[in-house]
């Protein structure tokens, strides 16, 4: 991969999860339900929980409670993921793809100069149970979680996966929903590409550094062939 000038460029297309694959604004408010709950709190409005998607859970918990709370973190967050795990287990949490999802990941995947990556606020069991329901084995080569890494929009996930891949920052694209995304983006020197259906407004987006805002999974790949110069029966 890009070991000299002679070899063929390689790209590293990395997706965040939540609001930007699978549409899990469901899961994540009944899992701050949950979490309230358990220490007897009133779980906050649902715009604030989806304000907070991306975040690693202690950290989003943090934000979300306050100083006067903040003791109460870690029983939280462990209420939140004991909700989860018995979710998944009654059969629960399938949380779907986004229109045009599938497509552009397979798409990506077929193409022999590009490699796909995950970089989540979820942790990793989260993405190995979005790999199964949806059947997405063998398409992502690097998964950064936020058990694995620093918290959004710390770079640490995406240089992780570049050090994994050895692509370059000026092949990497980092594509998500919220400003914490296109944050990490710019922090690792590389591009951020805001998605339009997510958990953060377009205002947010763009002020924290999105290159565009894409509104459709369709658009994903013409727009990378743009940025990349592929041609263009390579991106139909």
């Amino acid at each position: 991969m890009e070991r000299n000038r002679y070899t063929r460029p390689m790209y590293l297309i990395l997706f965040d999860c939540d609001g930007t694959l699978i549409d899990s604004q469901d899961t994540i408010v009944s899992g701050m339900e949950a979490a309230f709950s358990a220490v007897g709190l009133a779980p906050p409005p649902r715009a604030a929980c989806l304000g907070i998607v991306g975040l690693s859970l202690e950290i989003a918990i943090d934000r979300l409670v306050g100083d006067a709370e903040r003791h109460l973190v870690q029983e939280m967050a462990d209420a939140y993921r004991a909700s989860k795990i018995a979710e998944r287990k009654a059969g629960g949490g399938q949380d779907p793809l986004y229109p045009g999802a599938r497509a552009a990941i397979e798409m990506l995947h077929a193409r022999d100069d590009v490699l796909l990556g995950v970089a989540t606020g979820k942790a990793y069991r989260g993405v190995e149970h979005m790999v199964q329901v949806h059947d997405l084995h063998g398409r992502f080569v690097s998964v950064q979680t936020a058990d694995r890494a620093p918290s959004k929009p710390h770079p640490g996930m995406i240089l992780q996966a570049m050090e994994e891949t050895g692509v370059r920052p000026q092949n990497t694209v980092m594509i998500g929903d919220t400003s914490y995304d296109m944050e990490m983006a710019k922090n690792a020197g590389v591009t951020g590409l805001g998605v339009s259906w997510g958990y953060h407004d377009r205002p947010l987006l763009t002020q924290a550094g999105a290159a565009v805002i894409l509104e459709d999974f369709a658009d994903l790949v013409p727009e990378l062939g743009r940025r990349f110069g592929w041609h263009a029966e390579e991106v139909a």
